[in-house]
């Protein structure tokens, strides 16, 4: 984790010193990496742009759990063309498979839950292909009230548009 914020804050140094662009992209489709187990962990990601500064992305997780999320995202260019930070927030559902001892068989459990993020979004110039790497802490609210606050994630997706 001490390893990420330092990387995160020096790049974030070098990207202040040069001028500023608006996002390279509007569509977005790849896949996510979480280092924990987070209810929307490791997914396929829709991201789509609404304006030069307000994203949405979609979030499907598959395996046990099954789950979906949607984020709003707000974009800040750091100075270099191409890299941008962004935070924001949105929920999930998820479908959990339990084992019910009582009745002695398989159940699934429904989750609900708040999720939010903070990240950097890198997209290459030449390249149809953005890099993302964030944090994204999750607060599971119906099924199973607990707190995931160590989901960092990184991105890769193919980029359509402009």
């Amino acid at each position: 984790m001490k390893k990420t914020l330092c990387f995160v804050l020096l790049i974030s140094g070098f990207c202040f010193a040069t001028t500023v662009s608006a996002q390279d992209y509007k569509t977005a489709l790849g896949v996510r990496l979480s280092s924990s187990s987070a209810m929307v962990n490791n997914s396929i990601s829709l991201k789509h742009f609404l304006n030069e500064k307000t994203a949405v992305e979609a979030l499907f997780s598959f395996g046990d759990p099954l789950a979906l999320g949607a984020l709003v995202e707000m974009h800040k260019p750091l100075g270099t063309s191409g890299i941008q930070w962004f935070y924001g927030g949105g929920g999930y559902i998820a479908f959990v498979k339990t084992y019910n001892t009582t009745k002695a068989k398989d159940e699934t459990d429904v989750n609900f839950g708040a999720q939010g993020v903070i990240g950097m979004d890198y997209k290459f110039a030449n390249i149809p292909l953005n890099l993302s790497l964030d944090w994204k802490p999750e607060l599971n609210i119906v099924g199973d009230i607990n707190f995931e606050p160590a989901a960092i994630g990184f991105t890769a997706r193919f980029t359509f548009g402009k």
